[in-house]
């Protein structure tokens, strides 16, 4: 398995850049056509070094044969970028140019234009005049002008240029490598949540992505039937043994397994985590086995397990499968996660496949579980706790999904992280097993047993949360916190696990407040948050999420990213400059869905 075979199989989406020029000939056009192929040639230099697909592999960049004056050479273009499978267009231009006979059409390629700021020639005009086409023919697109004047020999890209670049790009790319892919339902509904009630048309009309249903009876009869990779098994089984240490067994005595039982249990999860895998990306394995069909997949990049209640009153628990699949390593060593949410909670994954696109980083899946005021703390531990946590937390907690490399036990110039699975060392991978403990299911949750992990987050991580929520009459809403992972002293620690599930992961998490709205406090955070889950990310990534919602159509109704930071299509500007938060929604819902 690679990869590359999760992703995409036929490749990677590239990055189209459009070089468009003043088609005046006799002097004009002659005089700029170095300076314009330069210019697209420097960004995707840039892109291409600073940017990597899921793979790892660089992005690549597809610069039209010529630069285009006019529809033409526009049309020309247009073929070659279908031609080389890209998904994200980019136009740069130092000078003025024809507008609307430049442009490019395309309404399902996330557009940017990039006009140089020199004296010579007005490329700022020409943006503007391009961004009012656009607007006026509803294709909205990001516009990138650079703060300072640059000479026309200037090759170099200015840091306000390229960070408005990158973002762009990563956004684009994260909607093209969505599109035509699949989500893959595993179950139905869990126990009422409202998002693990797969709503078909938003995956297909805001991310292009079709949805795939299989009942989790399949996982079961693939392991009656032995369709899976037996070799594979014998080695996964032999690794878990080795690396996956069982931990302290939580139920009363009465209520434990046997010693064979428990042996039985851990076979039966490294099976349903194979399988699942193999329900997602396929497997050629299968076609030897005499299993053509199964061995095909879903062509899924996220999906999702139902679970509790009807699996996991019978049958071990989906927490180790979870867990391992969304890492970043198991048995075949360091490798890309695959996303799976809990409870089939869709939105959630919806929201870990955004954030997994925009960072290459494994994600948490997690409830946004319980506010701990810094009087609720004193009260129940005597201690008053400073620093980061002196204005209160959020317990983000969860059976299952969040994936191991949350421990924080990778290192990122010598912080905590959580990091591309490329950047990632065996003895980090090895560190992160180390810090996880896999305790017997608790039965009061699962009957049927399992093991669920657990592992403390280490503090110090910037970390950006997320959910999508869908609004009757409205659609898809997100929110967004950016914050910081934190740690409490070891007794305040163990005092609060204890009055929830210590056999769970868990992450302390800080907000960062602006003092106003819902980041007045952290109470308000919690308080506003749309829903019981939420995916969380490394970094701070909100002003990425941001423009990626935007290509999407998807308002954000809260957030505390600094307004410096955002970046959408200009044209939402003419929607109310004055009221950004409303003019979001009243872009997004004027634009429509990305898919119709």
């Amino acid at each position: 398995m690679t990869s590359k075979t999760i992703w995409c199989d036929s490749g990677f989406p590239a990055v189209g850049i459009r070089p468009v020029i003043d088609g005046r000939r006799k002097g004009v056009r002659e005089a700029l056509e170095a300076q314009t192929m330069n210019m697209a040639r420097a960004a995707a230099a840039l892109l291409s070094e600073k940017l990597r697909y899921p793979d790892g592999s660089p992005v690549r960049c597809v610069i039209a044969d010529t630069n285009i004056g006019g529809c033409t050479e526009a049309a020309a273009c247009a073929a070659k970028f279908e031609r080389e499978n890209v998904g994200v267009s980019l136009t740069v231009t130092p000078c003025w140019c024809y507008g609307t006979e430049t442009m490019d059409v395309n309404p399902h390629l996330p557009k940017a234009v990039w006009g140089f700021n020199g004296t010579e020639r007005p490329g700022a005009v020409y943006l503007a005049a391009m961004l009012a086409g656009y607007a006026q023919k509803g294709l909205p697109a990001f516009g990138i002008y650079g703060r300072e004047v640059q000479d026309r020999t200037d090759t170099s890209i200015p840091a306000d240029v390229e960070e408005k670049l990158l973002r762009f790009v990563k956004g684009g790319l994260a909607v093209a490598l969505m599109r035509g892919k699949a989500y893959l339902s595993l179950g139905s509904s869990s126990m009422g949540i409202a998002g693990s009630f797969v709503d078909y048309d938003f995956f297909q009309s805001y991310l292009g992505m079709r949805t795939e249903n299989v009942d989790m009876i399949e996982i079961d009869r693939r392991i009656a039937e032995g369709i899976y990779d037996r070799d594979e098994y014998e080695k996964a089984l032999a690794w878990t043994r080795k690396f996956c240490k069982e931990g302290k067994d939580y139920n009363r005595k009465e209520q434990q397994k046997s010693r064979a039982a428990k042996d039985a249990d851990w076979e039966y999860v490294v099976k349903m985590a194979i399988i699942t895998r193999d329900l997602m990306v396929g497997n050629p394995a299968l076609d030897a086995l005499g299993y053509g069909e199964e061995a095909l997949g879903r062509h899924a990049l996220a999906a999702g397990f139902q679970g509790q209640r009807q699996w996991t009153d019978y049958k071990p628990n989906g927490d180790f499968m979870e867990a391992i699949l969304n890492s970043s390593f198991d048995w075949n060593g360091i490798r890309a996660p695959y996303l799976l949410a809990t409870e089939n909670d869709s939105l959630n994954g919806a929201c870990m496949l955004l954030l997994y696109l925009l960072t290459n980083r494994a994600q948490i899946f997690a409830d946004v579980r319980t506010y701990w005021s810094p009087e609720a703390v004193k009260r129940v531990t005597g201690k008053r706790l400073t620093g980061l946590n002196a204005d209160g937390f959020i317990h983000l907690i969860n059976s299952g999904a969040a994936s191991l490399d949350a421990s924080g036990k990778q290192r990122e110039r010598g912080r905590p992280a959580m990091k591309p699975f490329w950047d990632i060392t065996p003895k980090e991978a090895e560190a992160c097993l180390k810090a996880t403990r896999w305790e017997p299911a608790d039965v009061g949750y699962f009957r049927g047993g399992g093991y669920s992990s657990s592992f403390l987050t280490e503090g110090g991580m910037p970390l950006t949360m997320t959910r999508i929520s869908l609004v009757k009459g409205q659609g898809p809403v997100l929110q967004i916190a950016e914050g910081w992972s934190t740690e409490l002293p070891p007794a305040v620690n163990a005092a609060l696990m204890d009055r929830t599930n210590p056999t769970w992961p868990c992450t302390w998490f800080v907000p960062r407040l602006t003092g106003a709205g819902a980041f007045r406090d952290v109470y308000s955070v919690m308080n506003a948050w749309s829903a019981n889950h939420g995916a969380i990310s490394f970094g701070h990534v909100g002003a990425d999420l941001t423009a990626l919602a935007a290509m999407l159509r998807i308002p954000v109704a809260m957030s505390n990213v600094p307004e410096e930071q955002l970046f959408r299509p200009h044209v939402w500007g003419l929607f109310g400059e004055a009221d950004p938060v409303g003019a979001d929604y009243r872009a997004c819902r004027t634009f429509g869905p990305l898919y119709g």
